[in-house]
């Protein structure tokens, strides 16, 4: 399995050099040197206000031993990716039913058969619902990755209703004993309103189906957009409210900054991040291990020693 420590050697390259800067020097930094700084923060997407708290802790922080900057910045920055409190289905009955949006191209499926995979890992029975129904490779993109994981999966006819789709997927759960539900959506645009509405539908037909569901509406943003994809997010929790997002291909973007949006503008946790390209690939989110990773504070701790 790929480590977080991989997923974000893009971002952490190029910030590196400056950190590097600050990590092991003792001398105060010049505003030339401050203003690169904040300039390759904002560069790898990382909130305008985010970065000049950044480079203010920095500054603060040549004043101050009574902790060190790393231990500063570390706090500042976990501190603005918000509750991230494990997913608990305690009070709730089986089967949990997660509804997976996103525009074209973000990688549901793919995250949909990861999030399986990791469920049946944990000894659980997960079955997918193909209710992408505008494309047929979208179906059988599922269907091949329903046989590699090996579990349940229910579609529709091209073309069909996609809330019928999830309507069966769902009384097939019931029906199986299934634990966990993952409905993929169709991918749809954020600013085409038709389809936004029929996720509010789906929505309202699970729900008729069994109380509560969906019990998780999770949207997966492509880490590679940036920034780009959280207006996108934001348009899909007008519609269907987020309970949380999925960060797809995080390995492939120098980008990851962006993550510290999610929680600062949608109020959602980010949940999992796909890491790399194996079905084992998707971690639970850590925080602490995010921002090690993408900011490199282990490896100029580890310098001094």
């Amino acid at each position: 399995m790929a480590s977080w420590w991989q997923a974000l050697t893009r971002t952490r390259q190029s910030l590196s050099d400056k950190l590097s800067k600050v990590f092991t020097g003792s001398r105060q930094l010049d505003p030339a040197e401050l203003e690169e700084l904040e300039e390759s923060l904002l560069a790898a997407d990382i909130p305008a206000a985010i970065a000049a708290d950044l480079i203010e802790c920095l500054t603060d922080s040549r004043r101050d031993s009574k902790s060190s900057t790393e231990e500063q910045l570390k706090a500042l920055l976990l501190d603005e990716l918000g509750d991230t409190e494990p997913l608990s289905f305690d009070n709730v009955r089986p089967p949990v039913v997660f509804l997976v949006t996103g525009v074209n191209g973000s990688g549901k499926t793919t995250t949909c058969a990861k999030l399986a995979y990791m469920v049946m890992k944990q000894g659980k029975k997960p079955l997918m619902v193909a209710a992408d129904t505008f494309r047929a490779a979208g179906t059988d993109q599922l269907n091949i990755w329903a046989g590699r994981v090996g579990c349940d999966i229910v579609s529709g006819k091209p073309g069909s209703d996609a809330a019928a789709v999830a309507h069966d997927g769902l009384n097939a759960a019931l029906s199986r004993n299934a634990d966990v539900v993952i409905v993929d959506t169709a991918g749809r645009m954020h600013t085409k309103q038709p389809l936004m509405n029929e996720l509010t539908k789906m929505s309202r037909v699970m729900g008729k189906c069994i109380p509560g569901a969906p019990h998780e509406n999770w949207i997966v943003l492509d880490a590679a957009l940036g920034r780009n994809a959280i207006s996108q997010a934001g348009q899909f929790h007008e519609n269907v409210p987020l309970t949380g997002a999925v960060i797809s291909k995080l390995d492939g973007t120098a980008k990851a900054g962006f993550i510290f949006s999610i929680y600062r503008e949608l109020q959602i946790p980010v949940r999992f991040a796909g890491i790399g390209e194996g079905m084992e690939d998707m971690a639970p989110f850590e925080p602490e291990s995010f921002v090690n990773a993408m900011l490199g504070l282990d490896s100029f701790s580890e310098s001094r020693i």
